[in-house]
């Protein structure tokens, strides 16, 4: 997943590096989405974030970051961007999504500011779910995505562990997350497409840490080596 943020204000060159495509795509991975700052899903930024999206191969916008929220009506304010951008995107073959933070699990005035988005957006756009943040904040996340059948087309695979000094570090399957159950509800009816593993360090080096996390998620997943490649 690639960042194509693009600047507001006057500056309108795209973060965006694209002679990074080819080297990607030349060894078999494909860039399925791209997170974006809030300001590009305004009617003069979303046709610069299409055209980069398209390059790389990409059919999910997804918001990143709300921009500064001061109150509860400012979640119906994202919505309604996202809701702009999805009339848009919809016809042309790709969608629009929100990739949630703990913030957004967190009740404000008694509600999720997520569940603020979901019931103000059509249901067309994605709720992107990071596990990890999902699970610190103390909601559930096979509650969350049997709550939002057909919504939950991509999920971040972060864990979270409440040991001291561990949070965020813990490798996959060793924090607090059901994994198993967030597979089988994301897959029977969160209407997944795919996964992404994400880990915001640990005790290992990054490629180590990648290389763990991904023989894990490939056991819990009943893979198997075989000669010509992983097999299931």
């Amino acid at each position: 997943m690639l960042n194509t943020e693009i600047p507001s204000g006057k500056d309108k060159a795209a973060r965006f590096d694209i002679s990074a495509v080819a080297p990607v795509t030349s060894i078999g991975i494909r860039c399925l989405s791209t997170h974006n700052g809030a300001n590009v899903f305004t009617p003069e930024m979303l046709p610069k974030a299409i055209e980069l999206n398209r390059i790389i191969g990409s059919k999910y916008i997804v918001m990143a970051s709300p921009g500064r929220i001061s109150s509860p009506d400012d979640w119906k304010i994202v919505a309604d961007k996202l809701t702009q951008a999805s009339e848009k995107l919809v016809p042309i073959g790709m969608r629009a999504g929100y990739h949630n933070h703990k913030t957004e699990f967190v009740p404000v005035d008694g509600r999720r500011p997520i569940e603020t988005i979901a019931a103000n957006t059509p249901t067309n756009v994605t709720l992107q779910l990071d596990v990890g943040t999902c699970v610190e904040a103390g909601s559930d996340p096979v509650a969350w995505i049997r709550a939002n059948k057909g919504r939950i087309t991509s999920l971040h695979c972060k864990e979270w562990s409440r040991a001291a000094n561990v949070g965020y570090q813990a490798l996959l399957a060793e924090g607090e997350a059901p994994w198993m159950k967030i597979f089988d509800a994301a897959e029977s009816v969160g209407g997944v497409e795919f996964y992404l593993l994400e880990q915001e360090g640990s005790r290992f080096t990054p490629f180590e840490t990648a290389e763990r996390c991904i023989a894990t998620y490939k056991k819990m997943r009943g893979y198997k080596q075989g000669m010509s490649g992983t097999e299931k």
